[in-house]
């Protein structure tokens, strides 16, 4: 009984409760995601590409600005994605909803089937998004350290560029990972994902710390008010997950602890990334780039 089988980002049709028949199972369980995998969901679907903007916009709007500006952002995004958790459980309390299980459900719930079909187009637009810069981010870093040289920095094989097969490439892996059908079975994935981001960022911190102790280059507190739009865009851009919080909560065993596990990670994520950036700029002046 229900909108599906699976959270996503819509179900087919939002049905109301019937009476059990004598054939309905008692029980018909999934697997739900612990405290440490509902954690480890949200790490992986908040750290992104975005946050390696971060020095860039700090040089262009200054470091006591970008910080502000960021730790704002994540109050504001924390305060949203909770109110989207509060009205999904209120649709299902309030108007008998079995299960609203994504933000299709939800947009049904709201506005019926037009609020649905609004909904889910932002969807896959915004997610189609995302998956795309990450191809090209991923095909162009693999083509920079296998293929690329000083003499030939864009080399070809039968045609085509390193970048676009390493694109190609990718689809297999993608296809298995979009196979799995709960989150709660991605969670090992997002786990070893989260070690590996972990300990990339930390590399390049201890390198910047360690540029900046020798270089000390003049760093500028405050930029001008023209590129704040800009910044104030890349750092709602590296706070990506609001697409996948219904799933997430919807797959976690102890809801009623959600809101404290997403302001713990929001708050984590605001000081690794407020770091990130700062270590970034402070490290290279005047000469980071996006």
């Amino acid at each position: 009984m229900g909108l599906s089988k699976e959270a996503g980002s819509s179900s087919h049709v939002l049905q109301v409760p019937s009476l059990p028949r004598e054939d309905t199972p008692l029980l018909k369980s999934k697997p739900l995601s612990s405290n440490w995998k509902t954690f480890a969901n949200i790490f992986l679907a908040m750290v992104g590409a975005g946050v390696l903007g971060l020095p860039y916009t700090f040089m262009r709007t200054g470091w006591i600005t970008g910080c502000l500006m960021l730790f704002c952002v994540a109050g504001l995004t924390y305060y949203c994605m909770m109110l989207l958790v509060r009205t999904r459980r209120k649709m299902e309390s309030a108007n008998g909803f079995v299960k609203v299980a994504s933000f299709g459900d939800l947009g049904y719930a709201v506005c019926g089937p037009a609020g649905r079909f609004a909904v889910d187009v932002m969807i896959v637009l915004s997610q189609a998004g995302f998956c795309v810069s990450y191809l090209i981010f991923v095909s162009t870093t693999l083509s920079y350290l296998f293929n690329s040289s000083p003499a030939n920095p864009n080399p070809k094989f039968l045609g085509f560029t390193f970048s676009s097969l390493y694109i190609w490439a990718c689809f297999p892996f993608q296809l298995g990972l979009n196979s799995i059908p709960t989150l709660t079975h991605l969670a090992p994935i997002s786990i070893f994902a989260d070690v590996v981001d972990l300990g990339a960022m930390g590399v390049v911190m201890v390198e910047d710390l360690m540029i900046f102790s020798k270089e000390r280059p003049v760093l500028n507190a405050f930029g001008s008010f023209s590129v704040y739009l800009y910044g104030l865009g890349v750092v709602i851009y590296s706070f990506e997950a609001i697409g996948m919080i219904l799933p997430i909560e919807v797959e976690m065993k102890e809801k009623h602890k959600f809101g404290k596990i997403l302001g713990l990670a929001m708050a984590f994520f605001a000081l690794m990334f407020g770091v990130f950036g700062l270590l970034g700029y402070f490290a290279l002046g005047k000469t980071p780039r996006t």
